[in-house]
C-alpha cells in the first residue's frame, strides 16, 4: 500500500469539504478502494498506485476549481467526479464511466465549469477534433445537446469560427408557425428553448444578448437553413430525428469549407407524422463509412439528469 500527501494551503477546507463534511463523504464514496484522511491543511491518501493516480487527477481538478472560485457544490462535484455521484445510493459503485478527469470545455458565468462528464461525452469532444461532422445519438438526458453547445461556445471563444448557428425542426407546428401569436422570434422561441438554456449556462447574459442581436449566435428553425452556405461557423442541428430525409440532406449540404457540424438526435422520440420517415435513420446508415464524419452513440450510462431519469428511460424501453 502506497501513500500520497496533498497540500491544501491554497484552499479553504470549509469550502472544499462542504457543510458537515458533506463533500468529503461524497469524495470518499467515489473512491472506496483507498483510505482518505484529512487533517488541517493536508490530505493523506493510502492505496495502490492505480487508485492513487485516479484520485490525484480528479482531486487536483477540484482543488483548482476551489482555488479559482472559492466555492464548490454538488453540481461541481458531479462535473469533476462523474455522473455516478448522483446515483451512488443505488449501489452502482465507482467503476462507471467518469468524466471528472477531462479538461473543461468552457467556463461559464458564476463559476460554472462545463466539461465532458461521461466516457461518451468525452468521445464527442475527441471526435470533433478529428472530424468536421459529428453525429451524437442517444436518449434524453445524456448531455448530447449540452456538450455540443459547449463545443460551439469554446470554438467561438477561441476564435476558431466567427458564428454559431443552432437549429431544430419545428415539427410540432409543421414548420408553419404563422398561427402562433407574436413576431418571428416569439413564434419560434418555444421550439428552441433548450438551446437558449444551454447558452445561458455558458455565456454572460449581456454578452449573449449582444451575440444574438448581431447574429454572432443565430437560433432558427431548420426550414430557415434552405438555400444558405454556412461557412466559418459552428452549426448544431438538434432533435434531428424529427427531420425528414430531404431536410437532413438539405442541412448537411449547407456546409462551407471552414465549418463544423454537429447533429444530435434521439431515435426513440420521433415526433413526425406516422407515415413520415425520419431522415436520421437514413443518414446514420449511408454516412457511417465516410471519412470525416464521426458517429457517437450515447446510452443510459451517460444520463446526467436526476437519478430517476435513467430508471424512467429504462421503464419506457429507451435504454436497456
Amino acid at each position: 500500500m502506497n501513500e500520497l500527501k496533498i497540500d491544501l494551503e491554497n484552499v479553504n477546507p470549509i469550502v472544499l469539504w462542504g457543510p458537515n463534511n458533506e463533500y468529503f463523504e461524497v469524495i470518499k464514496r467515489q473512491f472506496p478502494k483507498i483510505k482518505i484522511v484529512a487533517r488541517g491543511t493536508e490530505v493523506k491518501v493510502l492505496g495502490d498506485d492505480a487508485e492513487l493516480n485516479a484520485f490525484n487527477n480528479r482531486f487536483k481538478e477540484i482543488l483548482k476549481h476551489v482555488e479559482r472560485y472559492n466555492s464548490l457544490n454538488n453540481n461541481d462535484l458531479e462535473h469533476f467526479l462523474g455522473a455516478s455521484v448522483s446515483v451512488q445510493t443505488e449501489g452502482e459503485g465507482g467503476d462507471k464511466p467518469q468524466g471528472g478527469g477531462g479538461e473543461p470545455i468552457v467556463f461559464g458565468p458564476n463559476g460554472i465549469v462545463v466539461k465532458a462528464r461521461t466516457a461518451n461525452q468525452r468521445r464527442m469532444v475527441e471526435g470533433l477534433n478529428k472530424s468536421d461532422i459529428l453525429f451524437a445519438i442517444g436518449p434524453a438526458g445524456t448531455g448530447k445537446t449540452y456538450t455540443a453547445v459547449a463545443l460551439a461556445v469554446r470554438a467561438l471563444k477561441n476564435k476558431e469560427i466567427k458564428r454559431i448557428i443552432l437549429t431544430r425542426p419545428a415539427v410540432e407546428a409543421g414548420e408553419n408557425l404563422g398561427f402562433l401569436p407574436g413576431d418571428l422570434k416569439e413564434k419560434i422561441d418555444p421550439y428552441l428553448r433548450p438551446l437558449y438554456d444551454a447558452l445561458d449556462d455558458m455565456i454572460p447574459p449581456e454578452k449573449l444578448k449582444a451575440y444574438l442581436e448581431n447574429r454572432t449566435i443565430e437560433v432558427a428553425p431548420l426550414a430557415f437553413m434552405r438555400g444558405r452556405t454556412l461557412d466559418n461557423c459552428f452549426v448544431i442541428l438538434d432533435e434531428a430525428q424529427n427531420a425528414t430525409d430531404m431536410q437532413l440532406k438539405m442541412f448537411l449540404t449547407r456546409m462551407g469549407p471552414s465549418a463544423k457540424f454537429i447533429v444530435t438526435g434521439d431515435i426513440t422520440q420521433i415526433d413526425l407524422p406516422k407515415k413520415q420517415h425520419s431522415g436520421l435513420h437514413t443518414a446514420l446508415r449511408i454516412l457511417e463509412d465516410i471519412k470525416g464524419i464521426d458517429i457517437i452513440y450515447l446510452s443510459g450510462e451517460d444520463v446526467v439528469r436526476h437519478k430517476l431519469v435513467k430508471q424512467i428511460l429504462k421503464a419506457y424501453g429507451d435504454i436497456q
